[in-house]
């Protein structure tokens, strides 16, 4: 067996109130249920006690993700660590689609074309207007991110080209100094993750679920490639 060189640890946010309530969230931001609450500490007990420890926590600018990890944190008693947030961590905006319920959404443009936009690889749902009343793009936290980087609407390809400059970047640089990461995210961004990660082809990449609150573990090797070729049903830390 190759000696791993780091891990990583992937966890999508507890269940969100729009998880709850069947409505694309994208970038909007909201926050966690009770449910979603016990999830996210549940998970820190688990990584306590299999004893996996994080050195720090990267984690979008959404507030369900870093009250993800915060909780995961305040379980594991590790509240001291260092948390860095990165918009690239966001998850999938959603664009028009924001704030619908998916079953409204169905009966309004088809199963099919939901199907479509909601598993295809490249084909995005419509633009988010800059009226529309759902719309994160002037919120203060993106101020930063020049204008013509701040999406309108994203497909899984869209969220894979701007998740690769901070896997190459911040996060490479802290798992080559051989060290636990842990990303509270979501589950698009870390299926986009997961997708690089494993080599996983376009055309299969919409078979790939992640739920919310369910530690992942990959160990990797010096290339920063998983060690062993598990698939991810098997990297679950249950």
């Amino acid at each position: 067996m190759v000696k791993a060189a780091a891990r990583l640890v992937l966890l999508r946010h507890g269940q969100s109130q729009w998880n709850l309530e069947n409505r694309f969230t994208g970038w909007f931001d909201v926050d966690l249920t009770p449910k979603g609450i016990a999830e996210a500490s549940a998970a820190g007990e688990v990584l306590k006690a299999a004893g996996i420890t994080p050195d720090v926590v990267h984690t979008s600018l959404q507030t369900r993700a870093i009250e993800t990890a915060n909780l995961v944190l305040s379980a594991s008693s590790q509240l001291g660590i260092p948390i860095q947030k990165n918009w690239r961590l966001n998850e999938r905006h959603y664009g028009g689609l924001t704030g619908m319920n998916k079953e409204e959404t169905t009966a309004l443009y088809g199963a099919q074309q939901v199907h479509i936009w909601r598993r295809s690889y490249s084909t995005a749902p419509p633009e988010m207007q800059p009226d529309h009343p759902y719309n994160p793009n002037n919120d203060a936290r993106y101020a930063s991110i020049p204008s013509n980087l701040r999406p309108r609407t994203e497909c899984l390809a869209d969220v894979v080209e701007r998740l690769m400059p901070y896997w190459d970047g911040p996060l490479s640089e802290d798992l080559r100094q051989s060290k636990t990461v842990l990303i509270a995210a979501h589950g698009n961004s870390l299926r986009a993750l997961v997708k690089h990660l494993q080599a996983i082809p376009d055309d299969e990449i919409s078979d790939l679920d992640i739920p919310t609150g369910a530690p992942i573990v990959f160990d990797l090797n010096q290339d920063l490639e998983p060690a062993d070729s598990s698939p991810v049903a098997d990297r679950y830390l249950l």
